[in-house]
């Protein structure tokens, strides 16, 4: 079964060149709005977002809310592989004042990395029944941000064998060829939109694409964190959802 592991979502390839080279540098700024039969306001944390582009890097650090908890997420996507940071430190609080104690028990600054190799690249396209693909589909475009957004829908199947299928609008003429934060999309997305359950749905659509004002410096994670396994990232997380469902239970 195919997978892409998304946080959220964001090396110079030492596997060939299989990636085309952009040389766009800069930030695109997000707008985020309600756009499900359910309408909700939009918090404020998160009603503007931006990516950073480098060449074939792309930077992404915002708040995000887990039940209702924040933490800070930073990712990079960096060619073919994508480095996820976090700070867990307000969930852990939370967590500790509710006398809630996690198999975990490493630092709550973490860092986890996802390398796809060159056989997952290629099968990314292929259509599957099970698992997950993308579908980029000729001849449908359209203009945001000043710029001409090709489309693409993504497959992703549950363990019922229904399709959750996502539209996405992209360009291919910055950032990488394959961009994780995007779950694989070619280069960046311009607009696409989350189901959050209940009727609700939040669509983040490109407002503005500056050029320029970006260095590589800039593309810099965090520091200080603690690098654990995708194995351990998968268990924390796992834990942490059931922690909350019984929290909510109660």
């Amino acid at each position: 079964m195919k997978k892409i592991i998304f946080l959220a979502a964001f090396a110079c390839l030492s596997i060939g060149s299989i990636f085309a080279q952009n040389n766009f540098r800069g930030t695109i700024v997000y707008t985020a709005t309600s756009t499900g039969e359910t309408s909700f306001q939009v918090p404020d944390q998160i009603s503007k977002a931006e990516i950073k582009v480098y060449d074939s890097k792309v930077l992404t650090s915002s708040p995000l809310f887990f039940g209702g908890n924040p933490f800070t997420i930073s990712v990079l996507v960096d060619g073919n592989e994508q480095f996820t940071c976090m700070d867990l430190s307000q969930l852990m609080m939370f967590f500790s004042q509710k006398d809630i104690e996690l198999d975990y028990t490493g630092s709550s600054k973490i860092l986890v990395s996802h390398k796809l190799t060159k056989d997952e690249i290629d099968s990314l396209t292929i259509p599957v029944t099970e698992g997950y693909y993308v579908e980029y589909v000729s001849g449908e475009t359209k203009t945001i941000a000043g710029k001409t957004a090709k489309k693409a829908v993504l497959h992703a199947f549950d363990e019922n064998g229904d399709d959750n299928a996502t539209t996405v609008w992209y360009t291919d003429e910055i950032g990488p060829e394959v961009n994780l934060i995007f779950n694989g999309v070619k280069g960046v997305a311009l607009e696409y939109s989350m189901n959050l359950g209940e009727g609700r749905q939040l669509t983040l659509s490109a407002s503005e694409i500056k050029s320029g004002k970006v260095k590589e410096v800039d593309m810099l994670l965090p520091s200080g964190n603690e690098t654990i396994s995708e194995k351990d990232f998968t268990s924390l997380f796992e834990q942490i959802q059931e922690e909350l469902k019984y929290l909510q239970d109660e």
